[in-house]
């Protein structure tokens, strides 16, 4: 017996549009906007090349969100989540039960992730991975006796998820205009921001004075009372805000000295994106808790965790008492199936090393090529993830008027040529496939400096420089 597909694969286009404009509610979307303009169906998927429904193939350098590290297709992957829905296609974790695949990707994470973290703590995503350590920190804290720690300290333009918690804990003020966010006792202090926000100071000087903003908010609200700092080893969604090389040193200085928490939220630049299997590796930190989702299963399937040290384990453990936390998906036996066999194929194709001494570099060198170009005022990197920054003046970093219009023009000349750059505000950003070849990332940067000199043609045609 067979059975068909689960959508009719031979509608037009604008059938699909239609459909989806009856029935499809999108994440982050203006609903009138879309609806008047329709969506880009994406129909298949290869290597790092998107195909739509009009047959365009499209290179793909956001790896979807994030996410896609090993590329798209890959068959071992398709193959683990087959075998493994035959076996047990779900069980849950909770009534004092576990299952395989859960145990090993679990002893598999521990064996990758720095010394400290001997236990995970899994859930369906970066955002619920975030809400558990919401949990996880205030639970810490009542079982030491001190329940008065409850802040937790974040970073402007920081994100960490779309729900009520990961959305507090994140710094987009235009999040927290919808739903009365911040949540109580989640206040945020000023990114790393050089760029945009350095002025007269050199980089250095800057990343010291953005890491003792922590200091100055433990002060202000009395340390007995801050439970932990998180951050975006580099933000992602921020603007691929990558910090001075004097800013996480002296974050972990101050963490240590005050007894504070530290949190590293990995879910983009865990598992390879920066060159290091870890963006805490990059820059040496050590972390208490560790935030994993996006390419712990290369986004074959919904699956995050909480990486636990044990300074916060063995306090959970020993002191005792039901933590009342956790999911129906948590530890999905397929999602973590697919996810152990993810990091094996990271491991066997020597992604992470190829990534900081190969691809990494190659990239870094086409990308500060792009510098080159008159409404670039800076093309930053770090392994597989990039920013360019467009700016109406290079030499005072001056950026356009009505900030996100030029990053919206220069998105949609990507989407018309062949190419996914995201935009965020006048930043443009990437993080491809950790496959990505050289001649691949040749083709990115050459399409990248084409929509840069339409976008500069649209501009001077507008009177914006």
């Amino acid at each position: 017996m067979t059975t068909s597909a689960p959508y009719v694969s031979d509608r037009t286009t604008a059938a699909w549009q239609e459909l989806d404009r009856q029935h499809y509610l999108h994440p982050f979307t203006d609903y009138k906007f879309l609806h008047a303009k329709g969506t880009r169906v994406i129909v298949k998927a290869e290597g790092v090349y998107l195909y739509d429904s009009e047959g365009n193939r499209i290179l793909d350098g956001m790896a979807g969100l994030w996410c896609v590290n090993v590329g798209y297709g890959r068959k071992e992957l398709a193959e683990a989540a087959y075998r493994q829905m035959l076996e047990l296609p779900y069980y849950n974790s909770f009534f004092q039960t576990a299952h395989p695949p859960a145990i090993e990707l679990a002893k598999q994470l521990v064996d990758l992730t720095p010394a400290q973290f001997n236990r995970v703590f899994f859930t369906g995503s970066g955002s619920e991975g975030n809400d558990t350590i919401v949990r996880l920190v205030r639970r810490y804290w009542d079982l030491l006796g001190q329940p008065e720690r409850k802040v937790i300290i974040s970073r402007v333009n920081a994100y960490h998820g779309s729900t009520m918690a990961g959305a507090s804990l994140g710094g987009m003020a235009f999040m927290h205009e919808q739903g009365g966010l911040p949540i109580p006792d989640i206040v945020h202090i000023p990114q790393p921001y050089w760029f945009g926000e350095g002025g007269n100071l050199s980089p250095a000087e800057f990343g010291l004075k953005a890491a003792r903003e922590l200091e100055r908010k433990i002060e202000e609200l009395g340390a007995h009372r801050v439970a932990a700092f998180i951050g975006e080893p580099i933000q992602g969604a921020g603007g691929v805000i990558i910090p001075p090389d004097t800013y996480w040193p002296e974050i972990q200085k101050i963490c240590d000295r005050h007894g504070i928490l530290l949190i590293a939220d990995e879910v983009i630049c865990g598992f390879g994106r920066t060159g290091h299997w870890f963006g805490s590796n990059l820059y040496g930190i050590r972390p208490d808790l560790m935030t994993i989702a996006k390419g712990l299963s290369s986004g074959y399937l919904p699956i995050g965790g909480v990486m636990v040290a044990d300074r916060v384990a063995d306090v959970l453990i020993e002191k005792g008492g039901e933590f009342a936390h956790g999911y129906t998906y948590s530890g999905h036996p397929v999602a973590c199936a697919v996810a152990s066999v993810n990091l094996s194929l990271i491991q066997q194709e020597n992604l992470v090393p190829r990534t900081r001494d190969e691809t990494g570099p190659y990239l870094a060198k086409k990308w500060r090529e792009l510098s080159e170009h008159p409404i670039v005022g800076e093309a930053r990197s770090v392994g597989l993830i990039g920013a360019l920054e467009l700016v109406r003046d290079k030499r005072s970093r001056r950026f356009f008027d009505k900030r996100g219009e030029v990053g919206t023009i220069c998105r949609d000349f990507c989407f018309q040529n062949g190419l996914i750059m995201r935009a965020v505000r006048d930043t443009m950003i990437i993080a491809p496939p950790l496959v990505i070849t050289r001649e691949q990332i040749d083709e990115l940067a050459e399409k990248a400096w084409r929509c840069l000199d339409l976008t500069l043609e649209r501009c001077r045609a507008e009177g914006r420089l």
